[in-house]
């Protein structure tokens, strides 16, 4: 400390060596503190604009929402294939409207858990469960006499089992697995049911198909791929083409007859159909398995479509047509050639043995 010109000089506070950094003071660095709360505070804003982000997607996928408070009351509906996935879903919705459902399924075993469950939840009692196998055309015919003899009524068929990708098996009659499931059976079934669906008229048969079926061709003369190599999804796409031109050329046949038909895409849907995509494809399915639950819709809202075409009002004047989000679209062209759903008709008729169809 000294005198310089008169004014006393003292030594700069070592608590001021901040506020003179800038004039060549040291300079001690950010707060700790400061800095660890702006990055909670950046990581939380991304936190949040993920989640909104997920909310919205997850909307988006979940697409269309049948919002129709129809009953069900006195009516029967029969669902295949509605032991799990969005046949179990679209069963629960019906019966929880108030409607006789009548569950046809191959595995009984599961097919009762299902419908306990459904009971339980609904509080609907009149659920029941048939047994079902589409791969067999004894079964299918079984089914439906049995069905025809203790059934008053059908006033919804919904054929909604299916199978997607899985390897090349021949079912006991010869016909290549996903093409005898995913259309023969139903196409036999349905035929089979149409006298009591023409009895309990106004009456509606509901297909479940694919977006799929945009890539479908069908061979006439080679439906099982006896003579062309054997592809998964080239067999399953024309199963979902074969699906939609079934749809169509019933509700041709059927018209005037109280009887309408409505084909529909459910959507993407994380179910136990795609349980062959994963065994052709194991990594694929684990690399699948997180994002679906993100990319994919759920069961319960993959069935929205479903009751959609089976509870919708004045439906009836769109009969024929292709549905998905709950609203009305444009099928593929292979899926308005009428010529193809005619042949198709007469050759799946000559394949299950059915003498007269309508």
């Amino acid at each position: 400390m000294r005198a310089a010109g008169g004014f006393l000089v003292l030594p700069w506070p070592a608590a001021w060596a901040g506020a003179g950094a800038g004039a060549g003071g040291p300079d001690p660095g950010p707060d700790p503190e400061e800095a660890r709360g702006g990055l909670l505070l950046r990581c939380g804003a991304v936190l949040g604009l993920t989640l909104i982000c997920v909310a919205v997607v997850r909307r988006w996928i979940a697409g269309g929402v049948c919002r129709c408070p129809a009953r069900l009351d006195g009516k029967t509906v029969l669902i295949t294939g509605a032991n799990t996935g969005i046949g179990k879903e679209t069963s629960r919705d019906l019966a929880r409207r108030g409607a006789r459902v009548v569950m046809a399924c191959r595995d009984l075993t599961r097919a009762e858990r299902a419908a306990e469950e459904i009971r339980r939840t609904t509080g609907n009692g009149n659920v029941v469960i048939r047994h079902l196998d589409l791969a067999s055309v004894y079964s299918v015919r079984q089914f439906a006499e049995d069905f025809l003899k203790s059934e008053e009524r059908l006033d919804i068929l919904i054929n909604n089992a299916g199978v997607m990708m899985c390897p090349k098996w021949l079912t006991e009659d010869g016909f290549e697995t996903q093409l005898a499931v995913n259309h023969l059976g139903h196409f036999l079934l349905t035929n089979l049911l149409l006298p009591k669906l023409k009895s309990s008229a106004p009456s509606r048969v509901v297909t479940v198909s694919s977006i799929a079926h945009r890539g479908g061709r069908i061979d006439l003369d080679d439906l099982f791929f006896s003579r062309r190599p054997y592809s998964s999804l080239e067999s399953y796409q024309q199963s979902k083409l074969c699906n939609v031109l079934f749809s169509r050329e019933l509700a041709r046949r059927t018209t005037g007859s109280g009887v309408s038909s409505f084909c529909l895409h459910p959507g993407v849907i994380r179910t136990e159909l795609g349980r062959h995509v994963e065994g052709w494809f194991p990594l694929l399915g684990a690399l699948l398995s997180l994002p679906s639950l993100l990319l994919m819709k759920t069961p319960a809202q993959g069935a929205q479509t479903s009751v959609y075409c089976s509870v919708t009002p004045a439906l009836e004047q769109r009969s024929g047509c292709y549905f998905s989000d709950c609203a009305e679209k444009e099928v593929a062209a292979g899926g308005r050639d009428d010529a193809v759903a005619r042949r198709l008709w007469e050759e799946s008729a000559r394949l299950v043995g059915l003498q007269d169809t309508c």
